[in-house]
């Protein structure tokens, strides 16, 4: 089906590049946070913006983290009931419940960006940039997250579909 075919191959590249950038940030994160404690402890100083940075870099790769944790199945879930259920409602329950989900992080995508633009003109103290920047990675996060799920309610025999 080409349209399973299309939404495969973007969520592929999105996960790819979010990969990435997870790598990146915890990377980013394990560098200031190293240097900071060398500074304190060593030269007796320190950065003024190690502190936002890594806040920033732990935000970024937690929330592009999850979308590729949903299209692993390796997120905590609580299955005692359903896997009661026959195997035809126990598809068709994940089926609902993916869909659920998709329509819940599109809200979660569409309340952040709504957030953002109100706390765009808000700046952090030590990097002079808009406090915004802690919503972008939830904005990517949810929508990517979204994308994986409505994939999964939509087409449950992808391999990616173990809810």
């Amino acid at each position: 089906m080409f349209a399973d075919r299309l939404v495969t191959s973007i969520l592929t590249r999105a996960d790819t590049g979010a990969r990435y950038l997870v790598m990146l940030g915890a990377a980013a994160m394990v560098a200031v946070v190293s240097g900071q404690v060398v500074m304190r402890y060593v030269f007796n100083g320190s950065f003024d913006w190690a502190d936002e940075v890594s806040r920033i870099a732990f935000v970024w790769t937690i929330f592009l983290a999850i979308p590729l944790g949903i299209r692993d199945g390796t997120h905590v879930g609580i299955e005692l009931l359903v896997n009661r259920f026959p195997p035809a409602l126990r598809k068709l329950v994940a089926r609902v419940m993916n869909a659920l989900a998709a329509a819940m992080m599109f809200v979660v995508f569409w309340t952040s960006i709504i957030v953002a633009l109100a706390t765009w003109s808000e700046r952090l103290g030590a990097i002079n940039i808009t406090s915004s920047v802690f919503f972008f990675p939830v904005i990517l996060g949810a929508l990517h997250s979204a994308l994986h799920l409505a994939h999964m309610a939509v087409f449950p025999s992808q391999p990616e579909a173990k809810a």
